[in-house]
């Protein structure tokens, strides 16, 4: 009974131990590694080298993503809005851009490369995300008061 009052009263916690597994935990955990690898891998450079003209808007939202997702190393529960944002930009690129550009034959040059590393996402983000924690916490729970 001590350790669920001090994991209640811990920071972080909010009475949520046992509600998902630890293995669902630690597969969160792997899929913010794999992103902060991974844009940090791609998107690091870009934002140190580039030329002082650059718009820079596509660098620093992943450069951001990135970050925010190395917090979610610590808390993969409370950042789940980020992998959530992951499939839905994803799925939208995916959908609006991805196949009519696809079936019209009409693909940049970097289209293999994008469309793979997306559909990726667009695969993997529903099988780690805790759909039922979601459903709980983010859907069928009270919003938080407006005054």
């Amino acid at each position: 009974m001590a350790s669920t009052a001090a994991s209640a009263s811990r920071p972080g916690t909010n009475n949520i131990e046992g509600e998902v597994s630890v293995a669902r935990l630690y597969v969160l955990r792997a899929t913010y590694l794999l992103l902060v690898v991974g844009l940090g891998a791609l998107i690091v450079p870009q934002l140190i080298n580039h030329a002082p003209m650059a718009r820079g808007v596509v660098p620093s939202l992943l450069g951001s993503v990135g970050l925010l997702a190395f917090i979610g190393l610590k808390y993969p529960l409370q950042m789940l809005p980020l992998l959530m944002f992951e499939f839905a930009w994803k799925t939208i690129w995916l959908l609006a851009f991805g196949v009519p550009q696809w079936s019209a034959g009409q693909m940049p040059a970097t289209f293999t490369e994008d469309f793979q590393n997306i559909a990726f996402g667009v695969i993997l983000m529903p099988i780690v995300i805790p759909w039922g924690y979601v459903w709980r916490h983010y859907v069928k729970a009270p919003g938080d008061r407006w005054r």
